[in-house]
């Protein structure tokens, strides 16, 4: 066992959500050490696709372009096929438009009522190899594949961490905090003793994801998605000839082992044969809603599939670990730089865990129509029946409402307002700036796009007109928080936005807004960091 390092982060687990935070903290200037049991990234491609949210997120660390070109074309829709089975037609067919659709509505429209971004369908393990590569381009990540998270102890100034490496040699760390972002099976969240609570059913499924130019998988056109009513759900994972099929096992399917050929399942449940060019991987997964009791434990926290897990259906799994990631980003490196008060921290759960137990409720809910149709088709339903009820579900894929519309309405760092909050609807983007929401996407005069106007600081967005907002600036960095101004002269944005003075936090949520200068300011500064900060400790 070597003396201990020290670092300011540790942070566990290189997936998306690991990745995604150690970036967030670089941009904040704050240092952090990467660690991940794998040397390379996941050749299983897990997640396939980013919500708009997540694009915009994303698109603050200028990754956004990279994705696409790693991603499916823009010109493919989003499209679910149900079927009893490939003998017959589809029952239903549950369309969302492509990207390219989507960008030209975004064009047409600057009301705020459109994202920034559109989503983007791409392997999870091509995102997981691209925030790989940034990691390592990134000076202040210090990253170590290969290396084994196995235990920590906690002292009141820091955090004890004990790792392994590919070799077997023993190395300790020190560090002010440490981030869980090591999957549903987190080590670290069994080391911090957090807890799970769980709701709904649980199971284990089989994947075989595999290469076919079989052209029978495309005799009913292009898809996403094809459900299969009896028991096989079929994946296009790049619109060209690389798929995944996932169907539940029981426990004595499981502890039979993988099958010689585990695409005899496939088949047989597709009700029809196909020619396979290769197997690439086969893989087993637990499926189950859960939530951690808590996201974190001292100076250790959890993020993504680590605070909690969800099926696939729906995309919320890693969308919503993104989210975590530069929601305690900021919050840690603002810790570590001495000008986040003390409640700042405890915000990361205050505001973090609602939104993961809104998303589970989501999620089950897409699950019970994924669930009751193979049991309708399994009673006998016609399909007339069956197309009727699954044309009343077609809403489920439309829910940009889910991804745009979380607000920390409560969050102890947000300055709350008297009066109504507007409305959440499931189908829209609803452009406001209501303390806690996001703030609406706008474009500017010439073209540039407000949201990208704002750095990793706060800002003060002013559309007074009268440069009311600089004396508030200057007293907020004057009391130790970081804030940016940006003036604007734009009629559409003053009535978007709502507000003449509106205060956005990093991660381009709201934290204030008014139309004069507020008395207490200093009081509206000290809320929205948390408290008076806390003095930075030699380190």
């Amino acid at each position: 066992m070597t003396d201990a390092e020290r670092t300011d982060v540790l942070v566990v687990g290189a997936g998306p959500v690991g990745a995604l935070l150690a970036l967030e903290l670089a941009r904040h200037g704050v240092s952090s050490v990467l660690v991940d049991r794998a040397i390379a990234a996941s050749r299983h491609p897990k997640m396939d696709f980013l919500n708009g949210r997540s694009m915009e997120l994303l698109r603050r660390h200028g990754l956004v372009e990279e994705i696409r070109r790693r991603g499916v074309g823009a010109e493919h829709a989003f499209d679910f096929l149900w079927l009893i089975d490939y003998r017959e037609p589809p029952v239903a067919r549950w369309h969302y438009p492509a990207v390219a659709q989507v960008q030209e509505r975004m064009a047409s429209v600057n009301d705020g009522s459109m994202p920034l971004e559109p989503y983007q369908r791409v392997l999870g393990s091509r995102l997981e190899e691209l925030g790989r590569q940034r990691v390592r381009e990134q000076p202040r990540v210090d990253f170590r594949p290969g290396v084994r998270f196995t235990g920590l102890s906690q002292e009141s100034d820091g955090v004890t961490a004990d790792l392994v490496t590919d070799t077997g040699a023993e190395v300790r760390v020190l560090a002010r905090f440490v981030v869980g972002c090591d999957g549903a099976n987190s080590t670290v969240r069994s080391a911090a003793d957090i807890t799970m609570n769980t709701v709904g059913p649980t199971a284990w499924h089989r994947d075989v994801y595999f290469r076919s130019a079989d052209p029978v998988l495309r005799k009913y056109g292009r898809f996403f998605l094809s459900i299969v009513g009896r028991g096989v759900t079929l994946v296009s994972r790049d619109e060209q000839h690389t798929w995944t099929a996932t169907f539940p096992i029981t426990d004595d399917e499981r502890s039979a082992g993988t099958p010689s050929d585990p695409l005899a399942v496939v088949r047989e449940r597709m009700g029809v044969d196909f020619a396979v060019d290769e197997i690439i991987d086969v893989a087993e997964w637990y499926g189950e809603l859960a939530v951690a009791d808590s996201y974190r434990a001292g100076r250790v926290f959890l993020a993504g599939d680590a605070a909690h897990h969800f099926y696939p259906t729906g995309g919320h799994g890693a969308n919503t670990g993104l989210a975590d990631a530069v929601d305690l980003g900021w919050k840690l490196a603002a810790a570590v730089n001495g000008w986040a008060g003390p409640g700042l921290l405890d915000s990361y759960a205050a505001e973090r865990r609602p939104v993961a137990l809104f998303n589970r409720e989501m999620c089950f809910n897409l699950l019970e129509v994924w669930g009751r149709f193979p049991r309708l088709v399994h009673a006998g339903a016609s399909r007339a029946q069956l197309a009727g009820f699954l044309a009343e579900e077609e809403h489920q894929i439309d829910n940009v409402g889910i991804h745009f519309g979380y607000r920390y309405e409560s969050s102890p760092v947000v300055w709350s307002e008297p009066g109504t909050a507007p409305d959440w609807r499931w189908r829209h983007v609803v452009p406001t700036t209501w303390p806690g929401g996001r703030a609406p996407s706008v474009r500017l005069p010439g073209g540039r796009e407000l949201l990208d106007c704002l750095g990793p600081d706060f800002t003060l967005v002013d559309t007074s007109g009268d440069g009311s907002g600089t004396r508030l600036v200057a007293e907020a960095n004057s009391r130790g928080l970081p804030t940016a101004y940006v003036a604007v002269n734009s009629a559409r944005v003053a009535a978007v936005w709502e507000r003449s003075l509106v205060l956005i936090r990093p991660d381009q949520h709201v934290a204030w807004r008014g139309d004069i200068p507020p008395d207490d300011w200093p009081a509206v500064v000290d809320h929205v960091r948390g408290g008076a900060p806390c003095t930075r400790s030699a380190w």
